[in-house]
């Protein structure tokens, strides 16, 4: 019987953090360990390897405000900030994923775990961002496949080149590895916008189906080194989807229309992966 979660609870689906195997990379990641940079090194020194956490962060949409983060947000923030941390390799990159259903919160955790590493670490520059949302199909595209009414969905996403770029950011560390983003203002991705530096050491990914069972989604898992899975009572992603559709030109009722349909059918495949995340974290 699937386990009832408690509001702001983090239900550990391992008993400690998974670290990253060199057998996932490619041979050039296999060869001997260099040594980390003396900042990098400093701070990991201070900061012990943790077990999983008993507790999440408040709802994400509350982390937020004009005043900044809540003291009690802020500490949780840091405890899983030092979890990614504890899974640093001594070369290389990692990626930390975070799956769930529009409106879960996803893009909000990921940003404030990436800002929470690298103020941990004292840079600017170790930890990333990375939406799927980047790879949304071209409208234009999905036009011409006639799947325009019901963008966000598995196939309206160019899922084979996701992959090639999460592998390549495990293999490519000597320059830069550009991604594409997504602007909603215009509801189009923009092709290179997001820069993975070589001194980015990880990236938080985030999206949808990064714990989908079918190709090419399924390959996704196994190049995580930690995968998260934000989850939100309906009531609270419906609302908040209604308020993202109005605030990028939806009527009301088109709104609520696009999140229960479109919104509610894709949340239905994506909450059935949760059970492949190492972690699930309540948004709420």
């Amino acid at each position: 019987m699937r386990r009832h979660l408690a509001p702001h609870r983090l239900l550990n689906r391992r008993h400690s953090p998974r670290r990253h195997s060199p057998r996932r990379h490619s041979p050039r990641s296999q060869a001997p360990a260099r040594a980390r940079s003396a900042p990098v090194r400093a701070a990991a020194q201070q900061l012990p390897r943790v077990a999983p956490l008993p507790l999440v962060p408040p709802p994400y949409s509350q982390l937020m405000s004009n005043s900044g983060l809540a003291p009690t947000a802020s500490a949780q923030l840091t405890d899983l900030a030092r979890r990614v941390i504890a899974l640093l390799p001594d070369h290389g990159r990692i990626l930390v994923g975070i799956a769930g259903s529009p409106g879960a919160g996803k893009t909000t955790l990921a940003m404030q775990v990436a800002a929470t590493v690298n103020a941990l670490l004292d840079s600017t520059e170790i930890a990333v961002h990375l939406p799927m949302d980047g790879f949304h199909l071209a409208n234009a595209t999905l036009d011409r496949l006639g799947r325009h009414d019901r963008k966000g969905a598995m196939d309206t996403f160019d899922g084979w080149g996701f992959v090639v770029l999460l592998r390549r950011l495990l293999t490519e560390y000597d320059h830069t590895v550009y991604a594409p983003s997504f602007d909603r203002n215009v509801d189009e991705g923009i092709a290179a916008e997001i820069a993975v530096l070589p001194s980015n050491r990880v990236v938080m990914v985030e999206g949808n189906y990064l714990l989908a069972d079918t190709e090419p989604w399924v390959q996704i898992n196994s190049l995580l080194a930690e995968s998260w899975f934000c989850e939100t009572s309906e009531r609270e992603r419906l609302r908040r989807l209604v308020d993202r559709h109005e605030r990028h030109g939806r009527t009301p009722e088109a709104a609520l229309a696009w999140a229960e349909s479109v919104d509610g059918q894709n949340a239905l495949l994506i909450e059935a992966t949760r059970p492949r995340a190492t972690l699930t974290i309540s948004g709420q």
